[in-house]
């Protein structure tokens, strides 16, 4: 089973930046695709941003051209840099790994953006 630690959330003001990191418990060259969701307070979970081993990325409208995610396989970790925040996007932010027929999540990361 894949662990999933996330880390680099935190409070910002509309208009800077984080990066978020996610970090597997073991080699992450054979996951098919990793990425990140997010769930607000009463909303349902949504997908942020996606990578392919082959290194397809996918992004949900709401963070293209201001989200990049990238995943370094020397170090197990998949990250997701995020640009010019608004405070739509507060939310809890979950790492996921998929491999085969199983889907693995980290325990998340509280993203805050002031306005």
């Amino acid at each position: 089973q894949v662990q999933l630690v996330e880390s680099g959330g935190g409070l910002v003001q509309a208009g800077g930046s984080l990066r978020l990191s996610c970090a597997a418990s073991e080699s992450i060259f054979s996951i098919n695709r990793m990425g990140w969701y997010r769930q607000a307070p009463g909303k349902q979970r949504e997908l942020v941003a996606t990578e392919t081993s082959g290194g397809s990325k996918n992004y949900a409208d709401s963070g293209k051209g201001r989200f990049t995610i990238s995943r370094d396989n020397a170090k197990n970790t998949v990250y997701l840099q995020m640009n010019s925040l608004k405070p739509e996007v507060t939310a809890e932010y979950y790492c996921y790994a998929c491999r085969g027929w199983e889907t693995y999540w980290g325990q998340g990361t509280q993203v805050t953006v002031s306005s």
